[in-house]
């Protein structure tokens, strides 16, 4: 089995590519060991010390490592942690877990006032065929998680969460896709 590794535009991820399906649909993220205990593999990942977070997508592994680590330190041992996981063929998830949320529930969510519907609606479609499939390709996810008096929020996960080019992705990326398209959309923020 060979994995495939590649630098992201945040300098403190790489994205593992193991050449299948990781998840199946959605992404999950990890941001902290207690969240981690949801996954095996995820577990295992915060075991080694360094690292600070964890993001399945569907076919790739981003894996962030705390300040002050190096990653030609760490990457053999995530790489050994990885090609273990896929050849024993071993659950990504524990059984009765958390696998089909790529947002756990606790965090700030906006209830989105049902005369917005059409501009939602719009908002999300964009989102979802223009702008996820390219901050996939660099390790990450954007969720939607709210639209409210023109403002569109959303959740920077994976490679894009304190990723250093993150404000401007949003800023000049993201918000102007979305004015240009939804005229109703004034700013639009990470939370």
């Amino acid at each position: 089995m060979l994995i495939e590794t590649e630098t992201t535009p945040n300098p403190s991820t790489l994205k593992f590519l193991p050449g299948r399906i990781v998840m199946e649909a959605g992404t999950r993220d990890f941001a902290t060991p207690e969240e981690a205990e949801a996954s095996p593999l995820a577990t295992a990942l915060f075991d080694l010390g360094d690292v600070s977070g964890v993001f399945f997508g569907r076919d790739f592994i981003s894996v962030t490592i705390a300040p002050g680590a190096a990653w030609h330190e760490v990457k053999p041992d995530v790489l050994a942690i990885l090609m273990d996981h896929f050849t024993a063929q071993m659950p990504l998830f524990r059984t009765g877990g958390t696998a089909g949320f790529s947002v756990p529930a606790e965090e700030e969510s906006f209830s989105d006032d049902p005369a917005d519907a059409e501009i939602v609606a719009q908002i999300k479609e964009l989102i979802d065929t223009r702008v996820r499939p390219a901050v996939a390709n660099d390790g990450g996810d954007i969720v939607y998680r709210g639209f409210d008096k023109g403002k569109v929020f959303l959740r920077m996960q994976g490679a894009c969460s304190g990723c250093p080019s993150s404000t401007a992705t949003l800023k000049n990326g993201i918000e102007q896709l979305l004015r240009y398209y939804v005229p109703e959309v004034t700013e639009v923020r990470a939370i």
